[in-house]
C-alpha cells in the first residue's frame, strides 16, 4: 500500500466499479504513504475532514437531483425541467440502467474513507495540541460517519452490504453480499452506541459545527428505529420472499409492535440528552411565529439543528426558485396539494377533500374563503392587502415556505426599488413568466419554495447570496418521532438503550399532547387536547399532516410516504395540481382555479418496485452475488 490515493482509488474501482473523483488522484505530497500521512496530525485531520465530503448536499434537489431527488419525487414539489432524475422517478421512467448510482457511490466512498481513517489513526502521535481526548473524538466522528453513510444506503436500497473494514485490492469482492435488513440496522445501532461516549453532545466551537456529535448518534438511532417500526420495514408481506442467491431472507417476516417501543425509547432518550445539552426549538427574540420558522433555516449555529450541512454561498435556491424578473428560473414549484395541507391559523383544516370534479370540500368553521381579496394586510406583514383570500390567515409556516401570487420578495441588499420588496405574480404575463430564450423556465403551479431564501438574497440587482445550510437532523423531528412511536403502542415496554440504561415507554396521552404541542405552539398554532390524543387514528393523521408541513421541502416527505406503506401508492399515483398559470393578469378569476398538471412531463405514477431503488446494472454485472431489488430485473 504505497500511495495514499492511488490505493484508495484502486479499492474504490474494484469494490464499487465506479470512476473516482479528480481529487482522489492528488495526494498531499506525491510520495507520502498512508502511514506517513497519519504520522502527521494535520494530514490525519484532513483525511477525516475529507470523509465528511460525501455527506449529500441535499439543498441541491434540482441541480444535483441524483443526490437528493426526494423533494422533487414527492407530491410536494414540481420543476419544469424534464431531464431531472426526480422527474424520471415521477413518470416511472427509471430503471437499473439509467437510475443514478450516486447514493450508492458516494455513500460507500464515505464509508471507505472512514474505514481507512479508523485503520490508521492509532499511529498519529499525541501532543499538547492533540490529546488522547482529541483522538477519541476523531475516532467517534469516523465511526458515526460510517454508520450514517450506511443508513443513507439502506434508506433507498433496503438490505445492503455492510462494509466495516478497509477493503484491500487483493480481496475477493464477489464475496460482498447484501445483508439482512436487521443485520444492517443492528450494525448502525451498535456503531452509534460505540460513538456516543467518544463524542461531545454539541460541537465544541463554531469551527466544529457540522461535525458528528453524540446528539447526532441519538437522533440517527431515533430515525432509524422509526423506519424499522413502520410498515415498509416491519413484516412487509410484499418483501416476504425476497432472498439473496444463497437463499438468505433479506427482510423481516413478522410484524412486531416491539419496534415501535424501540423507536419510542430511542427518541425519548434523544430528547432527554438533547434537553440536557441545551437543544430546543428555535425561536426569535420577539417570538414571531413566521420568523420562528423562517429564521430557523437561515441562522446558523442555532439550538434546534442537531446536524446541518454547510452549503456555502452557491445560489441554488435562488437560481432555481427566484422568478425571472428577480434573476432566477422560477422552477422550484410547490404543488397545490402541499398548499392545501396548511391549516388556518385557528388550527382548523380548511380543505378536507375534493369532489369528483376537483372542487374543494371546505370546512366552514375554518374561515377559509376561495373567493375575494384581502382588504387589509396581515399582522407583521404576513400577507399584503389585495391577495386572494385563500392565502389569508393560514398556518404561519405557510408564509415562511411558499411564495404565492402577489407575495413580495425582499431582496433587501438592493436599494433599487425595482428589485427590492418586489411584488411577484404568476400569471402568464406576470413577473414569473418565461423568457423568450428559455421558454421552459416558468412556474407551473403558481407557487414557489422560499424556505431557504435569505431576505438579503438578490440575484438581479446585487447578486448577493447569503450562506446556506441544510438541516439533516433537527430537534423538532425527534419530538414528532417520539409522538408517532408512542401513539402506536398497545402495551408498555421497558427497553434497554445504551450501557444498561433503561427507558419505559407507553401510549401516554399527556406525553403525546406535550411533545406534539411544542412544535405546534412554536408555529403559533393551537395545540391538541387530551381528548384528541385519546383517538389513536386521529393522532396518526395529525402526525402525518404535521410532518408534511413542518418538514416541507426537507426531503422527509418522500421517505415518510414510503415507510407508511400504502400512503405512497395513493399519493404518488395522484395527479399534482396548481393554479391556472396560463391565465393572464386581466383574468384573475381564471388564475385561481385548481388545475391538474398531468401532461406527459408532469404526470405521476408509482408501483410496488418503486418503494426501493434499483441497484445500478453496472454494479450487479461486476458482482453476481449482489441481488437486484424486487421487480427491477
Amino acid at each position: 500500500m504505497k500511495y495514499i490515493f492511488k490505493i484508495a482509488a484502486g479499492v474504490l474501482l474494484t469494490l464499487l466499479a465506479f470512476s473516482c473523483s479528480d481529487f482522489l488522484d492528488k495526494a498531499p505530497e506525491e510520495d507520502i504513504t498512508i502511514q506517513e500521512a497519519f504520522l502527521q496530525r494535520n494530514y490525519a485531520e484532513s483525511f477525516l475532514t475529507d470523509a465528511y465530503a460525501d455527506l449529500p448536499m441535499e439543498i441541491h434537489f434540482t441541480d444535483m437531483a441524483d443526490i437528493n431527488p426526494f423533494v422533487l419525487a414527492s407530491d410536494e414539489f414540481n420543476v419544469p425541467w424534464p431531464e431531472k432524475f426526480g422527474k424520471l422517478m415521477n413518470r416511472g421512467a427509471w430503471n437499473a440502467y439509467n437510475a443514478t448510482g450516486r447514493v450508492w457511490i458516494n455513500m460507500y466512498e464515505g464509508v471507505r474513507k472512514s474505514n481507512i481513517f479508523l485503520d490508521n489513526i492509532h499511529i498519529t502521535p499525541l501532543s499538547e495540541e492533540f490529546t488522547a481526548k482529541d483522538k477519541d473524538r476523531w475516532i467517534g466522528e469516523a465511526i458515526l460517519l460510517r454508520a450514517l453513510y450506511h443508513f443513507y444506503v439502506m434508506r433507498v436500497y433496503g438490505p445492503s452490504p455492510i462494509m466495516n473494514y478497509a477493503a484491500d485490492v487483493s480481496d475477493d469482492f464477489t464475496q460482498i453480499r447484501r445483508q439482512p435488513l436487521d443485520s444492517c440496522i443492528n450494525f448502525v445501532l451498535r456503531e452509534c452506541d460505540r460513538a456516543i461516549p467518544l463524542l461531545p453532545m454539541r460541537a465544541i466551537n463554531n469551527r466544529q459545527t457540522g461535525r458528528m456529535t453524540a446528539a447526532v448518534a441519538y437522533a440517527l438511532k431515533a430515525r432509524l428505529l422509526l423506519y424499522r417500526a413502520s410498515d415498509l420495514w416491519n413484516g412487509n408481506p410484499d418483501c416476504a420472499n425476497f432472498k439473496d442467491n444463497a437463499g438468505v431472507e433479506l427482510f423481516p417476516q413478522v410484524k412486531e409492535e416491539k419496534w415501535w417501543a424501540e423507536a419510542a425509547a430511542a427518541a425519548k432518550k434523544c430528547i432527554e440528552e438533547c434537553e440536557a445539552a441545551g437543544y430546543t426549538l428555535y425561536r426569535t427574540a420577539d417570538d414571531d411565529p413566521v420568523q420562528n420558522y423562517y429564521r430557523l433555516f437561515l441562522d446558523r449555529y442555532n439550538d434546534e439543528v442537531i446536524l446541518g450541512r454547510n452549503c456555502g454561498v452557491e445560489p441554488v435556491p435562488e437560481k432555481c426558485g427566484f422568478p425571472r424578473s428577480q434573476g432566477g428560473w422560477a422552477g422550484w414549484n410547490v404543488t397545490q396539494q402541499q398548499v392545501d395541507a396548511y391549516e388556518m391559523d385557528n388550527g382548523i383544516i380548511p380543505i378536507t377533500g375534493y369532489t369528483s370534479d376537483g372542487s374543494p370540500i371546505i370546512d366552514s368553521r375554518s374561515g377559509y374563503k376561495e373567493t375575494g381579496y384581502a382588504e387589509e394586510a396581515g399582522p407583521a406583514g404576513r400577507w399584503p392587502a389585495g391577495v386572494r383570500n385563500m392565502y389569508v390567515h393560514r398556518d404561519p409556516r405557510f408564509y415562511a415556505t411558499v411564495g404565492y401570487c402577489h407575495s413580495f420578495w425582499a431582496g433587501t441588499s438592493s436599494t433599487d426599488n425595482n428589485f427590492r420588496n418586489k411584488e411577484v405574480t404568476y400569471y402568464s404575463d406576470g413577473y414569473a413568466a418565461a423568457s423568450p430564450d428559455h421558454p421552459e423556465d416558468y412556474n407551473r403551479s403558481g407557487y414557489t419554495c422560499i424556505k431557504y431564501n435569505h431576505p438579503e438574497d438578490n440575484m438581479k440587482a446585487t447578486s448577493a447570496v447569503r450562506v446556506k445550510y441544510f438541516p439533516i437532523f433537527r430537534y423538532a423531528e425527534v419530538l414528532l418521532n417520539y409522538v408517532e412511536a408512542i401513539n402506536e403502542l398497545e402495551n408498555p415496554y421497558t427497553m434497554e438503550i445504551i450501557n444498561g440504561d433503561q427507558v419505559t415507554v407507553e401510549r401516554n396521552t399527556t406525553e403525546i399532547v406535550k411533545y406534539f404541542n411544542l412544535v405546534r405552539h412554536r408555529a403559533g398554532l393551537p395545540g391538541i387536547t387530551e381528548a384528541d390524543a385519546r383517538d389513536r387514528d386521529e393522532v396518526r393523521d395529525l402526525i402525518k399532516r404535521e410532518r408534511r408541513v413542518e418538514f416541507a421541502c426537507e426531503g422527509h416527505r418522500y421517505h415518510d410516504l414510503r415507510r407508511w406503506g400504502n400512503d405512497a401508492m395513493t399519493a404518488y399515483n395522484r395527479p399534482i395540481t396548481g393554479m391556472n398559470v396560463k391565465a393572464r393578469s386581466n383574468d384573475r378569476k381564471s388564475f385561481y382555479t385548481v388545475t391538474q398538471l398531468n401532461d406527459k412531463l408532469t404526470r405521476r405514477t408509482f408501483s410496488y418496485k418503486n418503494y426501493f431503488y434499483p441497484i445500478p446494472k453496472s454494479v450487479l454485472d461486476k458482482n453476481k452475488n449482489l441481488v437486484q431489488n424486487p421487480e427491477w430485473n
